[in-house]
């Protein structure tokens, strides 16, 4: 996992990095081998800080983007809407593979067969039985 982060309009500090590196690593357990996980920080013109997570992977992309007045804060909303959506992805991944390898109907014409048989036996009992 290779992390970066950009600050715009913000002092860089070694506990934000700290934050940044701490909210990643919850990322790991989403992915499997090499992803890149980009963040960018800044401050707007009305004082509110941003925060802004890309993903990136071999076959995959996600975005995320938060703000609010704290930076920590933002850091944490920002963390929480990736892993929405990184967990919303892998469920219906999952789903899929499932429903793929799930039992199936028998074949019409087999079924309808069996069906037959049966109905016939049934109708050959009652005409045995009368």
């Amino acid at each position: 996992m290779k992390i970066t982060s950009t600050f715009k309009h913000l002092e860089h500090t070694e506990a934000l990095d700290q934050k940044i590196q701490a909210k990643s690593q919850k990322l790991k357990k989403y992915f499997e081998g090499n992803f890149e996980v980009q963040w960018t920080c800044f401050v707007r013109d009305d004082g509110a800080h941003c925060a802004e997570i890309k993903l990136l992977g071999p076959s995959f992309e996600y975005h995320a983007s938060a703000h609010s007045d704290v930076l920590y804060k933002t850091l944490d909303l920002a963390i929480n809407k990736i892993e929405k959506q990184v967990h919303k992805k892998k469920d219906k991944w999952k789903n899929r593979i499932s429903k793929k390898h799930a039992p199936s109907v028998k074949d019409q014409q087999v079924s309808q067969s069996e069906w037959d048989e049966k109905y016939w036996e049934a109708k050959e009992e009652e005409h045995k039985a009368s």
